[in-house]
């Protein structure tokens, strides 16, 4: 398909309007299980960061829809869902069990990398967020014109020949969200999920945008929904009726682009994804909690998927920090400066947990752990030993009082999502105490 159009396409009947796909894999690493054990299909299935099988540790990676009905959100520690879900091996004759697998990453950047492939191969431009997430633009190879004696676009019929190519030859679900912009493309695709498909044409999207939450324009998250719903606004066409100045005074620049975003306007290109300045993880809790435990195992699973997407992407890193938001929503963030830049997992782990430590008796309703001043140099790794006495003084610490906790309106999948995980990486976050002011989100569904 590459350097085509679809049958029947001309230039003159293509129209102005870009096309946008944006393409979210369906419970990815759940889906990845299964299709390697074909037995898990339609049981739950709870997929760990830092759990070992018939342990209690660790949090959760993702959760099927299955085992989402019994209350199992992605980030909560296994220990949680243990208790709403027991393991199948363990549960009684007359109570339902769980598959409980440990985030096997190699095997899901294998199953990615053929997504991606496919991905590839439909687009001539593809905005890799994820793992499990893209972005296409798809304009060059299509048309918002109607097939003929049928209402549908002839640009549906490359969103469903790209979920049918990675069903047929990968195995696993997509859902995929076509739009005139990324912003209503994203909406798009989490709105008829699992394995769902949406077409939103031009001239329809403030329509199609209006009935939704607030919580659905992309970029709004829980902090910025309950401040909007302070000013009486509820829903998207609430958001797109606002008064765009004092949307501007209340959010600052975002308030005006929110504000667009509501509207259908969105005039973000899509680009191919640069190299990242940071990587980090975030966890919301359901509730504050004071659990030393738990708040630790959270943090331990969260530094091992970190220090892992550093890997992944060939990056060292001379920075490692924890972000802790307290009641009501105060950001507090602590960061280690090494003497030089490592590929460390265990470091990670050891420096998060040391300066989680500060916070050990603190309600806490999130935690994050972030790795930046990235390097993607074939240099020497620092020594172990040089990081200690490297920097007691270069300790950087922040305390951001009634910070937001939502991500900015950023170019990739930037929401806060509640009681769930945040992945961030290429964006601003002022919840962060940056040296390079770059996150972004997105990782896990």
């Amino acid at each position: 398909m590459a350097g085509e159009t679809l049958p029947g396409v001309t230039p003159k009947e293509r129209a102005d309007a870009r096309i946008v796909l944006h393409v979210d894999m369906d419970c990815f690493y759940a889906s990845c299980e299964r299709l390697r054990e074909p037995e898990l299909r339609g049981e739950p299935v709870v997929v760990g960061m830092g759990y070992e099988a018939g342990e209690s540790f660790g949090a959760v990676a993702t959760a099927s829809y299955e085992a989402r009905e019994y209350g199992i959100d992605s980030a909560q520690p296994i220990s949680q869902a243990l208790e709403r879900l027991p393991q199948i091996e363990n549960a009684a004759d007359d109570e339902p069990g769980g598959h409980y697998r440990p985030v096997d990453m190699e095997f899901y950047k294998s199953v990615a990398s053929e997504v991606k492939e496919i991905l590839h191969d439909c687009a001539d431009v593809v905005r890799e967020v994820s793992i499990d997430e893209a972005y296409l633009d798809v304009t060059d190879r299509t048309a918002w014109q109607t097939v003929e004696g049928d209402d549908r676009t002839l640009a549906e019929g490359v969103g469903r020949h790209v979920k049918q190519r990675i069903s047929r030859e990968v195995g696993v679900p997509a859902s995929v969200g076509v739009a005139p912009n990324m912003s209503a493309a994203k909406v798009a695709s989490d709105h008829d999920k699992p394995n769902g498909l949406v077409v939103v044409p031009p001239g329809s999207v403030s329509e199609f945008l209006a009935p939704l939450s607030v919580t659905e324009v992309h970029g709004v998250g829980p902090v910025t929904a309950r401040k909007m719903a302070e000013m009486g606004i509820q829903t998207a066409g609430d958001l797109a009726a606002a008064d765009p100045s004092t949307l501007e005074e209340r959010f600052g620049s975002r308030g005006r682009e929110l504000y667009d975003r509501a509207r259908g306007v969105d005039d973000r290109a899509v680009t191919p994804t640069g190299r990242p300045k940071s990587l980090s993880r975030e966890s919301a809790f359901a509730e504050a909690t004071e659990d030393t435990e738990e708040k630790a195992q959270v943090v331990t699973a969260l530094a091992a998927d970190v220090a892992e997407r550093a890997r992944s992407r060939g990056a060292m890193y001379r920075t490692i920090g924890i972000k802790v938001v307290t009641p009501p929503y105060d950001v507090n963030t602590r960061a280690q400066s090494l003497s030089g830049p490592v590929d460390d997992p265990e470091l990670v782990r050891e420096v998060a947990l040391d300066l989680l430590s500060e916070f050990e008796d603190a309600a806490t309703r999130k935690v994050g752990v972030r790795v930046s001043n990235l390097s993607f140099t074939d240099a020497d790794q620092s020594s172990l030993d040089g990081w200690e006495g490297a920097s007691a003084s270069a300790t950087e610490d922040a305390t951001t009082a009634g910070a937001t906790e939502d991500a900015p309106v950023a170019d990739s999948s930037a929401e806060d999502i509640p009681a769930a995980e945040q992945s961030t990486e290429d964006a601003e976050d002022s919840g962060w105490a940056a040296e390079n002011g770059q996150v972004s989100l997105g990782d896990f569904d």
